[in-house]
């Protein structure tokens, strides 16, 4: 079968199989199904081999040379899972809000190792934000360029010692980094970036 013609759709739940025009063999249950578009949602196998995880592929019909239906869904689909929109808001709003301080910082002429360090400390304490050039934690600690420890004022205290071990486990990671094998190093970063 060939890209759906008038008045022909996909039901949800079925499942499908298409050849791409790449030769790529796609097969999957049908999430959605756009007729004016000619797009189809599939929720396919996972490609990472982790369990209760699935890929989601938008397919452009246009680009398909074949379509079999492989099982079609006659029966009423489950209901949608409702939303958290008001999660999602936030979400939204807090990723916003991250990126609008990276391109601050940016504007703002930071280093880079100071950019690195915001990001290390925001990942623990979401109260850190920009002041000028200085990295401005929970209103207590002040971290000013060149970003080391020994410019990591505020009143003494559990925050202050807090910030200051991050600081100092940040650049030791770093330089532990910078002396290993590049290959290895990489590999390094992406497992700490997935353990985060």
């Amino acid at each position: 079968m060939a890209a759906p013609g008038p008045g022909e759709y996909f039901s949800v739940g079925s499942h499908v199989s298409c050849l791409t025009c790449l030769g790529q063999q796609l097969q999957g249950e049908v999430v959605a199904f756009d007729y004016q578009s000619k797009m189809l949602t599939l929720k396919c196998a996972p490609s990472s081999g982790k369990a209760n995880v699935s890929d989601v592929i938008l397919i452009n019909l246009a680009y398909v040379s074949d379509v079999d239906i492989i099982n079609d869904r006659t029966e009423t689909p489950p209901p949608l899972a409702s939303l958290n929109v008001s999660k999602l808001r936030n979400r939204a709003r807090s990723e916003k809000e991250d990126k609008l301080s990276q391109a601050y910082a940016i504007s703002a002429g930071v280093s880079v190792e100071g950019q690195q360090l915001f990001q290390t400390i925001h990942k623990t304490i979401k109260d850190c934000k920009w002041q000028e050039k200085n990295i401005m934690v929970m209103d207590d600690v002040v971290i000013a360029p060149p970003y080391q420890v020994e410019n990591c004022k505020g009143k003494e205290g559990s925050a202050l010692s807090h910030v200051r071990k991050i600081v100092e486990k940040h650049f030791r990671d770093v330089e532990s980094q910078k002396s290993m094998p590049r290959p290895q190093a990489q590999q390094t970063q992406k497992e700490s970036t997935l353990s985060s």
